[in-house]
Formats: structure tokens, sequence, C-alpha cells
């Protein structure tokens, strides 16, 4: 076990911080249900108007209801904690290209990540909240509304699952560690022919298709898949996407790295994940990268892994 201190800053216990994490997401919860219902939200936020009329639609409303809520929350909770807090709702105002934001603890949010499956239904968006410390990530808090579950990690120490009675599951991977045994959790829509190529490389045991990176994420804590790839080309992943998920992953024992190992890396004035990505339970991980950066060198020549 880590101390404290070696996880979060000065002044800041665990235990404050998980309460009030677990207060910020169930609220945050009941705001997205509100919102995917089309019914009046809690804690003040208005109805999401019509489109067709000049008002916010859902998901407008619910990401701006749920940023608000979430940052103004760790703001008032800890007023003197020495991070900054950056959103992908704020990021426009807050960041300039090429230059990192000039904070050693850095709070990163997405306050609505599957927005495709909050508009079509199927239940499988997030919530993503993580706490980096200079390039890494310290804290991930990964939250799915429709499953009432509450994912927490901090690196280092444990990461489990916990409902809104506060009762705690373990995560439980796999026991698959043959490559051809993997299970593959993808995506619906961000697909293309170069990550079917390098999926079909790579020679699995199978897949099932999940919207929201947090979504897909909980599939390996839970043991259902062992494995996602992000593999970009017109657009990438952002730190928002990502920092949560790898973080709630690496608290648990599993790894999320670029296909050749080397970490991923936030605030470093690219917002962009890109690359060949791979979130896994860890035991067939070496391997995967290099079955995958091999199989990349003669999918795409030149493209960095």
């Amino acid at each position: 076990m880590m101390s404290n201190s070696a996880i979060l800053p000065a002044g800041v216990s665990k235990e404050a911080l998980l309460t009030e994490l677990r207060r910020l997401s169930w609220g945050a919860a009941d705001i997205l249900r509100a919102y995917a219902r089309g019914e009046q939200p809690p804690h003040g936020f208005p109805k999401a108007l019509s489109v067709d009329n000049g008002g916010e639609g859902p998901v407008s409303a619910a990401d701006l209801a749920v940023n608000e809520w979430l940052l103004a929350g760790l703001s008032g909770a800890f007023p003197d904690a020495g991070w900054t807090l950056l959103s992908e709702e704020t990021a426009k105002e807050q960041l300039t290209e090429g230059e990192p934001l000039p904070a050693e603890w850095l709070w990163i949010l997405d306050p609505l990540d599957g927005t495709k499956d909050f508009l079509q239904g199927t239940g499988e968006y997030a919530v993503h909240l993580a706490l980096v410390r200079r390039n890494r990530p310290v804290l991930g808090v990964v939250l799915l509304p429709e499953a009432d579950e509450l994912w927490l990690g901090l690196v280092g120490d444990d990461a489990w699952c916990e409902d809104r009675g506060g009762t705690r599951s373990p995560v439980r991977f796999s026991e698959r560690s043959e490559l051809s045994d993997l299970l593959l959790v993808a995506s619906r829509s961000h697909r293309d022919d170069r990550l079917e190529k390098l999926i079909g490389e790579l020679q699995l045991g199978g897949s099932k298709a999940v919207g929201s990176v947090g979504c897909k994420v909980a599939t390996i804590l839970r043991g259902e898949t062992d494995l996602y790839i992000s593999l970009s080309g017109r657009s990438a992943p952002k730190d928002w996407d990502m920092a949560a998920p790898e973080a709630v992953l690496l608290a648990a024992g599993g790894r999320f790295t670029h296909a050749d190992l080397g970490d991923l890396t936030y605030n470093t004035g690219d917002v962009r994940q890109a690359g060949c990505l791979i979130a896994s339970h860890g035991k067939a991980h070496v391997a995967l990268g290099e079955r995958a950066t091999r199989a990349m060198a003669e999918i795409d020549p030149g493209f960095q892994v």
C-alpha cells in the first residue's frame, strides 16, 4: 500500500476525496439518466430543450450540467487543494496548442463519453474523471450510470467497483492468457480497414462491440473481455478519453500502453492520444504489443505505434 501522501496532493486525505467522489459521481449519474430519459434533471439543472427551437439538445445539456456539477463540486469541497481542473468542455478556453498546463496535479474530465450510445439509448456511456500528476494518472473514476457501477482506482494501491449502496466488488480479470484465447472489446463506430487487418493479424479468440472507452475497459475489469485496441486515423482519442480508464486498469494490475509498450502521457501540450494503444488485463500484454507492432509495420509502414 502506498501512503496517502505519495498518491494525493498535500492536505487531501484519501478517504475525504473518495467520499466526495462518490457523492459527485452518483449525482452525475442521476443527471445523465434524467437527460437520457427526457426527464427533469436534479440539482437545479434545466430540462433539455428542443434543438429545433434553438435550445440545448440532450447531449449538450447533459455535458454542460455534469461538467458544472463535477468541477464546482471538486472546487467547493477542496478549495485549497493545489490542483487544476481540465474538462473536454473547457479545453478550448484553457489550452494552447503545444503548451502543457502549468500544473503538477491536474483533474481531466470527460462528462459524457459515448455520445452516440447516449443518444441511441444503448446505455453504454460513461463519465471519466482522472487525477494526473505531471504526465501520468494516479487516480481514476469511471462511472457507468445505466449499469449503476462506479469504478475507482488508485494507482499503486487498489481498484474496485461500487454500487449505489457502497457495496464493493473486486476486479475479476479473466484467466485467459494465450493470444488465441483472448477476447477483444471493440468500438461499434471507430473502425477502419487498418484496424480490421490488425485484429486479423493478432489471431485472437473473439470480439464484442461496446460503446465508450470506459464501458470497454469495464468489460476487461469484469473478466468479460481481455483487451481493447485504439488505432488512430484521421482523428485520435483525447486525454479525457483515456486517462480515467487507464488509471483504473493500472490500479487493478492491468496495462494500457502504446504497442511499443511506451506509456501514455497526459498534459503534454497535445491532447491527442495517437498511435496504436492497447489496454489489457496484462497477462499477455508484451506479446500483444510485439505482434501488433510487427503487424502495423506491414499494414501502415511508418505509422508511429
